[in-house]
């Protein structure tokens, strides 16, 4: 039979690992509420993006073989504001018609290319350029630099395009914004938000094991019933 010094110390126990993970708990149960009450779908801007882009028959397209470029082991054929252009290796963008080498896009061709990939009826507020982000920022892990293209609008629409090669990237809006916060409070990384093996997770988890396990332990001791029928107990 378990004494109940020992019954008094799993109480002791399960108690303080309530109240240490409590505010975890809370998080966990927020977060897992929000993603299974969203359309993952608008989470990802789909609800904004114009999937019926027309595409161009362009035509006298330079050889890649005659571009500046030892081996090709890659090709895409990019339209920047109805001008073709090869994306060449992951690296380098030329002009399809001349062969030129091209740097960076403009902002005008940026504009012109989140208009196209987007839905209409956005207005433009702004547009910025950025070459470097940090882990937390929202356009994490993608290529760099690019444009932002800031919309009128209550939702905080953004827009970005790589100036490297011209492609639109991906478009954000406040409830992306929540759902990536809570992301982070349920992955705990709060370093990168992104890594789902990370120490602190493991670590709560197992203490969230034992609470439970403690929990079980609780009942099982001071039931008056478990009690009679296993240590013949009133």
């Amino acid at each position: 039979m378990i004494k109940s010094k020992t019954a008094i110390k799993i109480r002791k126990a399960h108690r303080y690992l309530g109240l240490f993970l409590g505010i975890q708990f809370l998080f966990w149960t927020i977060s897992g509420l929000y993603f299974s009450w969203t359309n993952i779908d608008e989470i990802r801007g789909e609800h904004l993006i114009n999937k019926n882009i027309p595409l161009k028959d362009f035509s006298e397209l330079i050889s890649p073989s005659k571009l500046n470029e030892s081996n090709i082991n890659s090709i895409e054929l990019r339209d920047i504001s109805g001008v073709p252009y090869y994306w060449i290796n992951n690296a380098n963008l030329y002009n399809a018609y001349t062969g030129n080498l091209k740097y960076s896009i403009t902002k005008n061709e940026a504009i012109d290319i989140a208009k196209q990939n987007l839905a209409r009826g956005l207005e433009i507020k702004s547009i910025n350029y950025i070459s470097t982000v940090d882990k937390h920022h929202e356009y994490r892990n993608k290529l760099l630099p690019a444009y932002v293209i800031s919309f009128k609008d209550k939702k905080n629409i953004k827009a970005y395009v790589s100036s490297l090669d011209g492609k639109f990237q991906t478009v954000r809006h406040r409830n992306w914004r929540w759902f990536d916060f809570l992301w982070m409070t349920h992955t705990m990384d709060y370093e990168s938000r992104d890594n789902f093996n990370n120490t602190l997770l493991r670590a709560f988890s197992l203490l969230g094991l034992i609470t439970v396990l403690s929990g079980f332990t609780l009942w099982f001791t001071s039931s008056p019933t478990i009690r009679k029928i296993f240590f013949n107990k009133p």
